[in-house]
């Protein structure tokens, strides 16, 4: 690829759509949390290594994601060994993306971007945002989670200030149109870094 963007943003924040502006914009996007649903998948790469550390989480010869949820809650030990052997394969997914579009502008849309250590692969990071009472309002509208599952998740993931922090673009979804503005004016410098 040409340029790789790391995109990242806690849960709420209005990610995939940013991510989707950016691909109507001719940009070519990975998902991490797609990769993880394609390694996790019937015949898919993380399920020998998952099953050899929990049988219990296979079904189907596959990845249960309810299962391995339950075995999270109840195993404090879990989720840095599901971890370790997950994240290289994510890498692997993502490096296969990048060599299948080399003249592309890659936006690799990953949630953990700072935590795993990702942002060292990218040439630039760009973090959305919004206000907190946005994003719990957000979150909790979709029906999905409780405020306890949303604070659990919140607690694992780094503080949105410092992730602004460490970004080079910062992207506003407060309303559509702010955010696919934003996105443009990212574009446009990132063409400039380009062609510099």
């Amino acid at each position: 690829m040409k340029f790789r963007l790391g995109l990242t943003g806690s849960i709420g924040m209005g990610k995939s759509t940013t991510a989707r502006l950016f691909a109507e914009r001719g940009c070519v996007v990975w998902d991490a949390d797609a990769a993880v649903h394609r390694l996790y998948s019937a015949s898919g790469a993380a399920v020998a290594p998952i099953g050899a550390l929990f049988p219990d989480a296979i079904e189907d010869g596959a990845v249960s994601r309810a299962r391995l949820r339950d075995i999270i809650a109840s195993d404090p030990t879990a989720l840095p060994r599901i971890e370790a052997a997950v994240h290289p394969l994510v890498r692997a997914d993502r490096e296969d993306q990048a060599r299948r579009h080399p003249g592309a502008i890659g936006v690799f849309d990953i949630p953990l971007l700072f935590e795993t250590g990702a942002e060292s692969e990218m040439d630039a990071t760009a973090c959305v945002t919004i206000s907190p009472e946005l994003q719990r309002e957000r979150v909790l509208a979709r029906g999905t989670m409780t405020e306890a599952d949303l604070d659990r998740i919140l607690s694992r993931q780094m503080p949105n200030d410092e992730k602004c922090a460490r970004s080079d673009y910062v992207i506003r979804t407060d309303t559509l149109e702010h955010a696919a503005a934003q996105v443009q004016t990212v574009l446009e410098d990132i063409e400039r870094r380009i062609n510099a």
